[in-house]
Protein backbone atom coordinates (compact mmCIF):
# COMPACT_ATOMS: atom_id res chain seq x y z
CA UNK A 1 0.00 0.00 0.00
CA UNK A 2 2.87 2.58 0.73
CA UNK A 3 4.63 1.67 -2.47
CA UNK A 4 1.65 2.36 -4.20
CA UNK A 5 1.07 6.05 -2.19
CA UNK A 6 4.72 7.25 -3.22
CA UNK A 7 3.97 5.80 -6.91
CA UNK A 8 0.72 8.12 -7.42
CA UNK A 9 3.03 10.60 -5.28
CA UNK A 10 5.89 9.87 -7.78
CA UNK A 11 3.44 10.16 -10.87
CA UNK A 12 1.70 13.32 -9.46
CA UNK A 13 3.98 15.90 -11.17
CA UNK A 14 3.36 14.30 -14.30
CA UNK A 15 0.04 13.72 -14.42
CA UNK A 16 -0.45 17.94 -13.70
CA UNK A 17 2.50 18.53 -16.41
CA UNK A 18 0.61 16.83 -18.82
CA UNK A 19 -2.47 18.54 -18.51
CA UNK A 20 -0.76 22.14 -19.04
CA UNK A 21 -0.02 21.37 -22.84
CA UNK A 22 -2.42 22.78 -25.05
CA UNK A 23 -0.83 20.26 -28.30
CA UNK A 24 1.99 18.13 -27.88
CA UNK A 25 3.93 17.00 -31.13
CA UNK A 26 6.96 15.37 -31.86
CA UNK A 27 8.49 16.27 -35.71
CA UNK A 28 11.41 13.79 -36.84
CA UNK A 29 13.61 13.84 -39.45
CA UNK A 30 13.87 11.62 -42.58
CA UNK A 31 16.31 9.23 -40.89
CA UNK A 32 14.03 8.91 -38.20
CA UNK A 33 10.58 8.29 -39.74
CA UNK A 34 10.64 4.98 -38.23
CA UNK A 35 9.96 5.48 -35.32
CA UNK A 36 11.87 2.58 -33.59
CA UNK A 37 15.36 3.58 -35.47
CA UNK A 38 17.71 5.52 -33.53
CA UNK A 39 16.61 5.50 -30.44
CA UNK A 40 19.52 7.47 -28.90
CA UNK A 41 19.38 10.43 -31.69
CA UNK A 42 19.65 13.87 -30.73
CA UNK A 43 15.80 16.02 -30.16
CA UNK A 44 15.06 19.44 -29.60
CA UNK A 45 12.27 20.60 -27.20
CA UNK A 46 10.50 23.51 -27.49
CA UNK A 47 8.09 24.89 -25.66
CA UNK A 48 6.25 27.63 -27.47
CA UNK A 49 2.92 29.60 -27.49
CA UNK A 50 2.77 29.72 -30.82
CA UNK A 51 -0.01 27.49 -32.64
CA UNK A 52 1.75 23.76 -33.82
CA UNK A 53 -0.05 24.79 -37.23
CA UNK A 54 2.13 28.12 -37.88
CA UNK A 55 5.25 26.46 -36.53
CA UNK A 56 4.97 23.70 -38.94
CA UNK A 57 6.33 24.77 -41.68
CA UNK A 58 9.03 26.40 -40.06
CA UNK A 59 10.09 22.76 -38.28
CA UNK A 60 9.89 20.78 -41.72
CA UNK A 61 12.23 23.31 -43.02
CA UNK A 62 14.90 23.02 -40.80
CA UNK A 63 14.68 19.04 -40.15
CA UNK A 64 15.39 19.28 -43.69
CA UNK A 65 18.96 19.60 -43.37
CA UNK A 66 19.12 17.79 -40.26
CA UNK A 67 17.65 14.41 -40.88
CA UNK A 68 18.52 12.88 -37.93
CA UNK A 69 17.03 15.09 -35.28
CA UNK A 70 13.88 15.18 -33.84
CA UNK A 71 11.83 18.15 -32.54
CA UNK A 72 9.48 17.92 -29.52
CA UNK A 73 6.98 20.82 -29.73
CA UNK A 74 4.89 21.87 -26.95
CA UNK A 75 2.30 24.50 -26.67
CA UNK A 76 0.94 26.34 -24.00
CA UNK A 77 -0.44 29.59 -22.88
CA UNK A 78 2.27 32.66 -22.82
CA UNK A 79 1.51 32.94 -19.14
CA UNK A 80 1.06 29.37 -18.72
CA UNK A 81 5.21 29.00 -20.38
CA UNK A 82 6.65 31.68 -17.75
CA UNK A 83 5.36 29.27 -14.84
CA UNK A 84 6.39 25.58 -16.55
CA UNK A 85 9.45 27.30 -17.90
CA UNK A 86 10.51 28.36 -14.00
CA UNK A 87 9.80 25.05 -12.31
CA UNK A 88 12.24 23.36 -14.61
CA UNK A 89 13.98 25.13 -16.72
CA UNK A 90 16.57 22.26 -17.27
CA UNK A 91 14.17 20.53 -19.70
CA UNK A 92 13.51 22.84 -22.64
CA UNK A 93 16.21 24.08 -25.33
CA UNK A 94 13.58 26.80 -26.60
CA UNK A 95 11.29 29.45 -25.45
CA UNK A 96 9.14 31.22 -27.89
CA UNK A 97 6.01 33.32 -26.86
CA UNK A 98 4.54 35.77 -28.24
CA UNK A 99 4.49 37.88 -24.52
CA UNK A 100 7.14 40.14 -24.81
CA UNK A 101 7.06 41.27 -21.23
CA UNK A 102 7.70 38.11 -19.54
CA UNK A 103 10.40 36.79 -22.34
CA UNK A 104 12.04 39.89 -21.17
CA UNK A 105 12.10 39.15 -17.95
CA UNK A 106 13.29 35.56 -18.17
CA UNK A 107 16.00 36.90 -20.07
CA UNK A 108 16.71 39.60 -18.01
CA UNK A 109 16.38 37.16 -14.95
CA UNK A 110 19.32 35.28 -16.52
CA UNK A 111 17.35 32.40 -18.05
CA UNK A 112 18.67 32.90 -21.45
CA UNK A 113 22.07 32.30 -22.80
CA UNK A 114 23.59 34.74 -25.92
CA UNK A 115 24.51 34.28 -29.29
CA UNK A 116 27.14 36.47 -29.73
CA UNK A 117 27.70 35.98 -33.68
CA UNK A 118 23.85 36.32 -34.62
CA UNK A 119 23.42 39.12 -36.83
CA UNK A 120 20.03 40.57 -36.37
CA UNK A 121 18.40 44.44 -36.06
CA UNK A 122 19.61 46.28 -32.67
CA UNK A 123 16.05 47.10 -32.03
CA UNK A 124 15.09 43.11 -32.85
CA UNK A 125 17.45 41.54 -29.55
CA UNK A 126 17.88 42.68 -26.37
CA UNK A 127 21.77 41.45 -24.88
CA UNK A 128 22.36 38.93 -28.04
CA UNK A 129 19.91 36.77 -25.49
CA UNK A 130 16.69 37.24 -26.90
CA UNK A 131 15.61 37.49 -30.27
CA UNK A 132 12.47 39.09 -31.90
CA UNK A 133 11.73 37.00 -35.26
CA UNK A 134 8.29 38.36 -36.50
CA UNK A 135 6.21 41.80 -35.91
CA UNK A 136 2.44 41.20 -35.64
CA UNK A 137 -0.42 43.65 -34.87
CA UNK A 138 -3.42 43.33 -32.75
CA UNK A 139 -6.41 43.44 -34.71
CA UNK A 140 -10.44 44.36 -34.87
CA UNK A 141 -11.39 41.33 -36.20
CA UNK A 142 -15.45 42.11 -37.08
CA UNK A 143 -18.15 39.41 -38.60
CA UNK A 144 -19.38 41.49 -41.85
CA UNK A 145 -22.86 40.33 -41.33
CA UNK A 146 -23.44 42.35 -38.32
CA UNK A 147 -22.47 45.30 -39.94
CA UNK A 148 -24.47 44.80 -43.32
CA UNK A 149 -25.26 48.48 -44.35
CA UNK A 150 -23.21 50.36 -41.28
CA UNK A 151 -19.51 51.38 -41.83
CA UNK A 152 -16.73 49.46 -40.77
CA UNK A 153 -15.36 51.00 -37.61
CA UNK A 154 -11.45 52.03 -38.54
CA UNK A 155 -10.33 53.44 -34.59
CA UNK A 156 -11.39 52.78 -30.97
CA UNK A 157 -13.43 55.89 -30.95
CA UNK A 158 -15.20 54.64 -34.16
CA UNK A 159 -15.75 51.04 -32.48
CA UNK A 160 -17.21 52.45 -29.36
CA UNK A 161 -19.50 54.84 -30.95
CA UNK A 162 -20.97 51.63 -32.86
CA UNK A 163 -21.24 49.47 -30.27
CA UNK A 164 -23.18 52.35 -28.33
CA UNK A 165 -25.33 52.72 -31.78
CA UNK A 166 -26.98 49.24 -31.77
CA UNK A 167 -26.59 47.72 -28.33
CA UNK A 168 -29.00 45.06 -29.14
CA UNK A 169 -26.15 43.39 -31.82
CA UNK A 170 -23.51 43.45 -29.43
CA UNK A 171 -25.09 42.44 -26.67
CA UNK A 172 -23.18 39.50 -25.15
CA UNK A 173 -21.30 39.08 -28.70
CA UNK A 174 -18.01 40.91 -28.10
CA UNK A 175 -15.14 38.89 -27.55
CA UNK A 176 -11.16 40.12 -25.72
CA UNK A 177 -8.46 38.60 -23.75
CA UNK A 178 -8.69 37.67 -20.42
CA UNK A 179 -5.90 39.36 -19.17
CA UNK A 180 -5.82 37.66 -16.12
CA UNK A 181 -4.99 34.34 -17.88
CA UNK A 182 -3.17 35.34 -20.93
CA UNK A 183 0.40 37.22 -20.99
CA UNK A 184 -0.12 38.32 -24.43
CA UNK A 185 -3.52 39.86 -23.61
CA UNK A 186 -2.31 41.73 -20.49
CA UNK A 187 0.62 42.92 -22.65
CA UNK A 188 -1.76 44.63 -25.49
CA UNK A 189 -3.80 45.60 -22.58
CA UNK A 190 -1.19 47.53 -20.90
CA UNK A 191 0.40 49.06 -23.92
CA UNK A 192 -2.76 49.88 -24.92
CA UNK A 193 -3.90 52.11 -21.81
CA UNK A 194 0.06 54.07 -22.15
CA UNK A 195 -0.85 55.03 -25.20
CA UNK A 196 -4.88 56.54 -24.88
CA UNK A 197 -7.79 56.42 -22.40
CA UNK A 198 -9.44 55.61 -25.38
CA UNK A 199 -8.95 51.47 -24.26
CA UNK A 200 -10.15 52.62 -21.08
CA UNK A 201 -13.56 53.82 -22.41
CA UNK A 202 -13.48 50.95 -24.97
CA UNK A 203 -13.44 48.63 -22.13
CA UNK A 204 -16.24 50.27 -19.96
CA UNK A 205 -18.63 50.01 -22.68
CA UNK A 206 -17.40 46.76 -23.63
CA UNK A 207 -18.09 45.15 -20.55
CA UNK A 208 -21.70 47.16 -20.05
CA UNK A 209 -22.30 44.68 -23.10
CA UNK A 210 -21.71 41.70 -21.77
CA UNK A 211 -17.89 40.58 -23.16
CA UNK A 212 -16.98 36.67 -23.62
CA UNK A 213 -13.14 36.46 -22.07
CA UNK A 214 -11.30 34.18 -23.65
CA UNK A 215 -7.63 32.69 -23.08
CA UNK A 216 -6.13 32.63 -26.88
CA UNK A 217 -7.03 34.13 -30.62
CA UNK A 218 -7.69 30.86 -31.73
CA UNK A 219 -11.11 30.62 -29.91
CA UNK A 220 -12.51 34.17 -30.65
CA UNK A 221 -11.61 33.60 -34.43
CA UNK A 222 -13.63 30.24 -33.74
CA UNK A 223 -16.61 31.73 -32.34
CA UNK A 224 -16.24 34.53 -34.73
CA UNK A 225 -17.08 32.62 -37.81
CA UNK A 226 -19.77 31.08 -36.34
CA UNK A 227 -21.68 33.75 -35.12
CA UNK A 228 -21.28 33.94 -31.38
CA UNK A 229 -19.26 36.90 -31.56
CA UNK A 230 -20.31 40.12 -33.75
CA UNK A 231 -16.19 41.88 -32.73
CA UNK A 232 -13.27 40.46 -31.03
CA UNK A 233 -10.99 43.07 -29.65
CA UNK A 234 -6.97 42.90 -29.89
CA UNK A 235 -6.86 39.45 -31.47
CA UNK A 236 -3.18 38.06 -32.35
CA UNK A 237 -2.69 39.78 -35.53
CA UNK A 238 -1.50 36.65 -37.83
CA UNK A 239 -3.65 34.37 -36.60
CA UNK A 240 -6.74 37.00 -37.24
CA UNK A 241 -5.40 37.23 -41.49
CA UNK A 242 -4.79 33.72 -41.54
CA UNK A 243 -8.33 32.95 -40.60
CA UNK A 244 -9.83 35.49 -42.67
CA UNK A 245 -8.44 33.96 -46.09
CA UNK A 246 -10.89 31.22 -45.44
CA UNK A 247 -13.44 32.70 -43.67
CA UNK A 248 -14.91 35.41 -46.31
CA UNK A 249 -17.51 36.40 -43.43
CA UNK A 250 -14.74 38.40 -41.22
CA UNK A 251 -12.89 41.63 -41.67
CA UNK A 252 -9.72 42.34 -39.93
CA UNK A 253 -8.89 45.87 -38.64
CA UNK A 254 -6.05 47.17 -37.40
CA UNK A 255 -6.93 50.15 -35.70
CA UNK A 256 -5.76 53.44 -37.44
CA UNK A 257 -5.74 55.35 -34.19
CA UNK A 258 -3.09 54.07 -32.85
CA UNK A 259 -1.69 50.23 -33.62
CA UNK A 260 -0.31 47.75 -31.52
CA UNK A 261 2.14 46.16 -32.77
CA UNK A 262 4.46 42.93 -30.66
CA UNK A 263 7.15 41.14 -31.95
CA UNK A 264 7.38 37.37 -31.63
CA UNK A 265 10.88 36.42 -29.65
CA UNK A 266 12.48 33.19 -28.46
CA UNK A 267 15.52 32.48 -26.78
CA UNK A 268 18.25 29.52 -26.15
CA UNK A 269 18.01 28.39 -23.02
CA UNK A 270 20.72 28.60 -20.11
CA UNK A 271 20.18 25.27 -18.83
CA UNK A 272 19.91 23.59 -22.98
CA UNK A 273 20.20 20.17 -22.93
CA UNK A 274 21.25 20.91 -26.67
CA UNK A 275 22.79 24.51 -26.79
CA UNK A 276 24.31 24.02 -30.02
CA UNK A 277 21.38 23.02 -31.95
CA UNK A 278 18.92 25.56 -30.31
CA UNK A 279 21.01 28.02 -31.83
CA UNK A 280 21.07 26.60 -35.01
CA UNK A 281 17.62 26.48 -34.53
CA UNK A 282 17.30 30.37 -33.64
CA UNK A 283 19.37 31.79 -36.60
CA UNK A 284 16.76 29.12 -38.94
CA UNK A 285 14.26 31.61 -37.46
CA UNK A 286 15.78 35.07 -37.84
CA UNK A 287 17.23 33.57 -41.37
CA UNK A 288 13.28 32.34 -42.74
CA UNK A 289 12.22 35.33 -41.11
CA UNK A 290 13.89 37.76 -43.40
CA UNK A 291 13.95 35.87 -46.61
CA UNK A 292 11.33 36.05 -49.44
CA UNK A 293 8.94 33.07 -48.38
CA UNK A 294 5.85 31.41 -49.93
CA UNK A 295 3.72 33.26 -47.82
CA UNK A 296 0.42 30.07 -48.22
CA UNK A 297 2.93 27.61 -46.17
CA UNK A 298 4.84 29.99 -43.96
CA UNK A 299 2.29 31.82 -42.07
CA UNK A 300 3.99 33.75 -39.59
CA UNK A 301 4.35 37.83 -41.04
CA UNK A 302 8.02 38.55 -41.20
CA UNK A 303 10.09 40.71 -38.34
CA UNK A 304 10.35 43.33 -41.18
CA UNK A 305 7.04 44.10 -42.92
CA UNK A 306 6.62 45.19 -46.46
CA UNK A 307 4.01 47.28 -45.82
CA UNK A 308 4.46 50.50 -43.54
CA UNK A 309 3.86 50.07 -39.74
CA UNK A 310 4.74 53.19 -37.36
CA UNK A 311 7.63 53.09 -35.53
CA UNK A 312 5.85 54.70 -32.35
CA UNK A 313 3.13 51.43 -32.54
CA UNK A 314 6.03 48.75 -32.30
CA UNK A 315 6.49 47.48 -28.79
CA UNK A 316 9.91 47.59 -28.16
CA UNK A 317 12.44 45.39 -26.48
CA UNK A 318 13.51 47.12 -23.81
CA UNK A 319 13.46 47.76 -19.56
CA UNK A 320 9.99 49.69 -19.70
CA UNK A 321 8.59 46.28 -21.02
CA UNK A 322 8.82 44.96 -17.15
CA UNK A 323 6.75 48.15 -15.85
CA UNK A 324 3.46 46.45 -15.26
CA UNK A 325 5.13 43.10 -14.31
CA UNK A 326 5.83 45.03 -10.91
CA UNK A 327 3.67 43.26 -8.40
CA UNK A 328 1.69 46.00 -6.95
CA UNK A 329 1.11 47.89 -10.74
CA UNK A 330 -0.21 44.41 -11.94
CA UNK A 331 -2.45 43.63 -8.98
CA UNK A 332 -3.70 47.80 -9.53
CA UNK A 333 -4.20 47.39 -13.27
CA UNK A 334 -6.07 44.06 -13.18
CA UNK A 335 -8.23 45.99 -10.73
CA UNK A 336 -9.11 48.61 -12.78
CA UNK A 337 -9.62 46.03 -15.58
CA UNK A 338 -11.80 43.83 -13.76
CA UNK A 339 -13.93 46.70 -12.31
CA UNK A 340 -14.38 47.88 -15.96
CA UNK A 341 -15.03 44.68 -17.95
CA UNK A 342 -16.60 42.55 -15.79
CA UNK A 343 -20.52 43.37 -14.94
Amino acid sequence: MRYIFCLILGLWPLALSAQNWEDRQIFRGAALQDAGANADAVQLRILSSTDTAFFTPIIHRFLADRPSVSIEYLVAGSAQIDHIFRQDPTQYDLIISSAMDLQFKLTNDGYAQPIEDLVTPDWAQWRQSLFAFTSEPAAIVIRRADFDGQPIPQTRQELIEALRARPEVFRNRLGTYDIRRSGLGYLFATQDARASETYWRLTEVMGNLGTRLYCCSGDMITDLANGKLAVAYNVLGSYALARSETASALTVVLAADFPTTMMRTGFVTASAPQPDLAKEFIRHLIQIQTEAVDPESFLLPPLIQSQTIPAQSTITLGPALMTYLDTLKRRMFLKEWTRAIIR
